[in-house]
């Protein structure tokens, strides 16, 4: 007799609605979204400014309330931020009075984390910021401090940090739009890395299409005004991946059909009929 298994989704996200008043006036942030995310899956959101996709993002690491709708981990609802979760975002938030080892290390004070903690998990812990720091590449940079660093090295000190309690999800917020282009795909490496020796579940919100198909397994794309999602996109590509996959008929095709919905959804039409509306108002009369 074969007993069947029910496969719970890592996350599941039911119906969200995030609603933002300002006296009379509303603005539907998120208006049901409904997704479900697998264990060791990364799935990449994309998306016009306004779709929703950083609020979906902060809801998912419990630092923003949905107005209806629910976010499950693991089946059971999260009501907050949780040692499960961790997230990093854009802008590097690390301690500038902290060196990049103490910065990694800094979740360990956190009560939740001490709790019965013997020495030989203190020794573990002491182990894993080693092992976090040689796989960042910054055992060089152990004892320096972050104005000392470049935006690439802050970027990951900050994702090591997050690392560090061993979370089963990591949701990241843009966080490579602030480096350069040669940094940004050295990170992207990095990342995937870091995705397949950890096993973590990845959610990750870019403004950069070539970004969101190169790390993402799905491409969920969504639209504005409310904020939706206007359609889900598989990634076939082989792992691992490579940079020269960007030039590959398959991948051009994925860009082209993910940025037609972004434009669509948007109303930008084509970035032709954009520059035509633009020039028509910038006409004299």
């Amino acid at each position: 007799m074969v007993v069947s298994q029910i496969v719970t989704a890592k996350i599941r996200i039911g119906a969200a609605q995030k609603v933002f008043r300002d006296g009379a006036r509303e603005v539907r942030a998120l208006n049901d979204v409904s997704l479900e995310i697998q264990a060791n899956e990364f799935v990449t959101l994309v998306g016009a400014s306004g779709c929703g996709k950083s609020t979906l993002l902060r809801a998912i690491g419990g630092l923003e309330t949905l107005t209806a709708g629910k976010i499950e981990v693991d089946g059971r609802s999260i009501a907050g931020p949780g040692v499960e979760r961790a997230m990093v975002f854009q802008h590097y938030s690390l301690y500038p009075w902290l060196t990049v080892s103490e910065n990694i290390r800094f979740s360990r004070q956190f009560s939740v984390n001490r709790r019965d903690v013997t020495s030989a998990d203190v020794e573990i812990a002491s182990g894993r910021a080693d092992a976090l720091l040689r796989l960042m590449g910054l055992q060089a940079f152990a004892r320096a401090y972050p104005n000392q660093l470049s935006g690439g090295m802050q970027q990951r000190t900050a994702i090591a940090r997050a690392l560090m309690s061993r979370p089963s999800i990591l949701v990241m917020d843009e966080p490579f739009g602030a480096l350069d282009a040669q940094t940004r795909e050295l990170m992207h490496d990095l990342l995937l890395h870091v995705f397949k020796m950890e096993s973590t579940t990845i959610v990750f919100v870019t403004h950069d299409v070539d970004e969101a198909i190169y790390l993402g397994q799905r491409v969920v794309v969504m639209a504005p005004n409310p904020g939706r999602i206007d359609s889900i996109v598989p990634v076939p590509l082989p792992a691992p991946r490579e940079q020269d996959m960007k030039l590959s008929p398959q991948f051009l095709q994925l860009k082209k059909q993910i940025l037609e919905r972004i434009r669509a959804t948007s109303g930008l039409g084509s970035s032709k009929d954009l520059l035509e509306q633009l020039t028509r108002e910038a006409a004299p009369a």
